[in-house]
């Protein structure tokens, strides 16, 4: 179990340490303490250091199958990941008052909301949360479950804190954000409280997640060891 109580350790840290150094009131108190760019520092070298401790440990935990997936199921992740991808890109590549930081875009001097964040305000963690979740349904391991299932609890509780920490922490200016934007995909969109701002979008966002898709999925035998394909597939 020496494996497995290492990767447990591992993906602990790395959702729990999220959680804990981003909740009000340690993270106030660790600012006071030693600043904010001293506290930025310590938060990403316990995220960066837990995650490749979690990523090693994956990589060294014993075989133990919980359940094997139907071969229709592998359709399941080679459909939603172009999505993920997608949300990945437009994520990282687009500003957003949801970042560490971010809160100086909700000025009144720039569009707090560009592009992707019409669809969603956290369109980085909905990429995460998918991938976890389509994988989880075809790695029945134990091993993948514990960190895939990590990553989809940090992903989907993570918009929650971040949502709850930002109405806390800015009060009314966090307002036009809220009630503009959605957390579920399309919400707001569907609901009309705002509109498409396909200019913010771009068309080489999308373009660059098909891309990387295309690029991860041709090459995702070689780098993980395992075909993204249903068996017999080809």
């Amino acid at each position: 179990m020496e494996g497995f109580n290492q990767l447990l350790a591992a993906t602990v840290l790395f959702v729990g340490g999220h959680f804990l150094l981003s909740a009000r009131p340690l993270r106030g108190e660790l600012i006071h303490r030693i600043g904010d760019k001293a506290f930025r520092l310590v938060y990403s070298a316990i995220a960066v250091g837990a995650f490749v401790w979690m990523g090693i440990s994956y990589g060294k935990a014993p075989t133990v199958v919980l359940w094997t997936a139907p071969a229709a199921l592998y359709w399941v992740p080679l459909l939603v990941m172009p999505v993920a991808f997608i949300l990945a890109v437009a994520g990282l590549t687009t500003r957003s008052p949801t970042a560490m930081g971010g809160e100086v875009l909700l000025d009144g001097s720039q569009n707090p909301a560009p592009g992707i964040l019409r669809v969603t305000r956290h369109p980085f963690l909905w990429a995460v949360a998918l991938w976890a979740a389509s994988h989880i349904l075809v790695n029945g391991y134990l091993a993948s479950l514990i960190m895939m299932g990590g990553l989809l609890i940090l992903s989907l509780g993570g918009m929650r804190h971040i949502d709850r920490r930002r109405e806390d922490g800015l009060g009314s200016a966090w307002g036009p954000m809220k009630l503009t934007t959605s957390a579920l995909p399309f919400a707001a969109l569907a609901s009309r409280r705002t509109s498409m701002d396909w200019k913010g979008l771009g068309w080489w966002r999308p373009a660059l997640g098909l891309a990387a898709y295309i690029v991860f999925l041709g090459g995702h035998l070689h780098i993980f060891g395992v075909s993204p394909f249903p068996a017999g597939f080809g």
